[in-house]
């Protein structure tokens, strides 16, 4: 029953990230996209729409290992060594291979099928053993 706990633990928290990161990134898109308009308009807001799209995909690489660390963590689970990695592995190629059909198109979402792979491998990741210590 562990494992199977371990799972659906897993599998919420992962859809957590996956949207807390989503709407980190689409955010950060949205405001380079509002930026770009602005410079357009001749108004000067102090960054560009590259700095803007640089930082939505940092914050969003950030934003994917922290959400499910700290899920897991009060989830009670400890041995993260993989599934933190993977899960944030998995984001990064799924923005990577989507980001372009969302960076000009406010509230757009990433490929449904992309998002929910993240969400399948990271979940199958946490059944992988660890040592219970060694995640923190």
């Amino acid at each position: 029953m562990t494992s199977l706990s371990r799972l659906l633990k897993a599998i919420v928290v992962t859809v957590l990230a996956v949207a807390a990161a989503h709407l980190i990134l689409s955010d950060t898109l949205n405001l380079g996209l509002m930026g770009q308009a602005a410079a357009s308009l001749g108004s000067p807001q102090g960054y560009s729409y590259d700095q803007a799209f640089t930082t939505a995909l940092m914050n969003t690489a950030l934003v994917m290992p922290l959400v499910l660390w700290i899920g897991m963590r009060i989830a009670g689970e400890r041995g993260l060594k993989v599934v933190v990695p993977v899960g944030t592995a998995g984001w990064i190629a799924a923005v990577w291979h989507g980001v372009d059909l969302i960076d000009d198109r406010p509230g757009a979402i990433l490929p449904w099928h992309s998002l929910a792979l993240v969400v399948a491998v990271t979940a199958l990741a946490s059944l992988v053993p660890t040592r219970a210590g060694s995640g923190r």
